[in-house]
């Protein structure tokens, strides 16, 4: 047993509030869980001591939203927003998601997990201890599962990584009827499970994706497997399809700008998590806000994420996430930080992290600050001291 000792932790115990406690102590089992959490002065006697000198103790970030597997880049897309072209107009006139699924689709297993690694190394700098991962780069059978078993190779880093199956994310080129193409999403699916790549399921529902009434053939597919299922929901335009995730228990809703009164009520019914995505926002200019404040009413957990992806966020910095939140959206720099652990862990389904609590994962992060709430009042630097995953230090910026 190791005792971590002379920090003071951001335990974010309970519902609300940072749960600081200074010159606090931890205790990690054999089995690399936190079996005790409280005042230095207090703490059991341990096997050996680890001493942190004063730093800030926080639970490990949870990224529950990243496109981290593709093939090329988007910078031209950049550009075209800059000179006025829209998410929509790039994607009719084949760029946006089409773009990446041709790079994607050229590009070698080894070549989409060079690059994957890459990126998943930048978020674990800044803190990163569990992260999901979506195919939807693919829209073929074959690359898709591509895209997954890469994703599951990402766990070989010390981290864990969540998959998740995202086909029905845009209409590959080749399709000519969007009926047909969900059919063969779901006819994918099996196999995919069967081969254990796939932890949940997403999609996109939007004007420019896939209808209500075809998600929910997708989503009928998962159920028939046992999988849960997240939403791309209310990005662009109100769909209704939170109400329709809602409706079948979605473990999450994600952007959510365009989220109606209708639809916080049954996030809220269904204790889904809305998942926020400041760095989609930032990146494509967008002015209809989530609707925070009902959301809070309503007791709707908030949960924060990179969305990195080459096109509409193309951020490897969970730490500007923080930032960018409380900027752009006005969330609290606490409710920042709990969107990125516990509220995160939430959306992935996941109970056994995202607090400093015992029986929880020892997964957590040591930083050079006097307070959590620097980690999201300050940008462009990052102050990460170490990476602590199942109780042993895996680096740090």
């Amino acid at each position: 047993m190791q005792c971590w000792q002379g920090a003071r932790l951001a335990t974010l115990a309970g519902d609300r509030g940072w749960g600081l406690i200074d010159d606090g102590a931890l205790l990690v089992d054999d089995a690399g869980r936190l079996c005790w959490v409280g005042p230095r002065a207090e703490v059991p006697a341990a096997d050996a001591v680890v001493d942190l000198g004063g730093a800030l103790v926080t639970p490990g970030l949870v990224d529950c939203h990243t496109h981290l597997v593709y093939g090329g880049n988007r910078a031209n897309e950049f550009e075209m927003r800059l000179h006025g072209a829209t998410y929509a107009e790039i994607a009719q006139a084949g760029g946006g998601i089409k773009s990446t699924v041709a790079a994607t689709r050229a590009a070698s297993e080894a070549d989409l997990l060079t690059a994957a690694r890459r990126r998943v190394r930048a978020l674990m700098a800044e803190g990163v201890t569990t992260v999901e991962v979506k195919s939807g780069y693919g829209l073929d059978a074959a690359t898709e599962a591509r895209m997954l078993r890469v994703a599951r190779a990402l766990a070989h880093e010390p981290l864990q990584v969540r998959t998740t199956y995202l086909a029905a994310h845009a209409l590959p080129p080749e399709a000519t009827s969007a009926d047909a193409y969900v059919d063969a999403v779901c006819a994918w699916l099996p196999e995919l499970h069967q081969a254990g790549l796939v932890d949940a399921v997403d999609a996109f529902c939007e004007h420019i994706a896939f209808s209500p009434a075809q998600v929910a053939r997708v989503f009928d597919a998962a159920r028939a497997l046992g999988l849960p299922v997240k939403l791309h929901a209310e990005q662009l335009s109100d769909q209704g399809g939170a109400a329709l995730a809602a409706r079948y228990g979605a473990l999450s809703c994600d952007h959510l700008e365009f989220l109606s009164a209708d639809g916080v009520a049954a996030l809220a019914a269904a204790g889904t998590v809305a998942v926020l995505l400041p760095g989609a926002y930032y990146a494509l200019r967008e002015t209809q806000l989530p609707p925070l404040q009902a959301l809070r009413d309503a007791g709707v957990p908030l949960a924060l994420a990179t969305d990195h992806n080459p096109g509409s966020s193309p951020t490897l910095s969970p730490l500007l996430m923080l930032n960018m939140a409380c900027v752009l959206f006005r969330m609290t720099p606490e409710e920042a930080l709990r969107g990125m652990t516990v509220n995160g862990a939430r959306a992935l389904g996941l109970r056994d992290r995202g607090q400093l609590v015992a029986g929880q994962r020892a997964d957590f992060c040591v930083w050079d600050v006097g307070h959590p709430r620097e980690l999201a009042a300050s940008f462009g630097h990052n102050p990460l001291i170490h990476r602590v995953y199942e109780g042993r230090i895996q680096g740090g910026a």
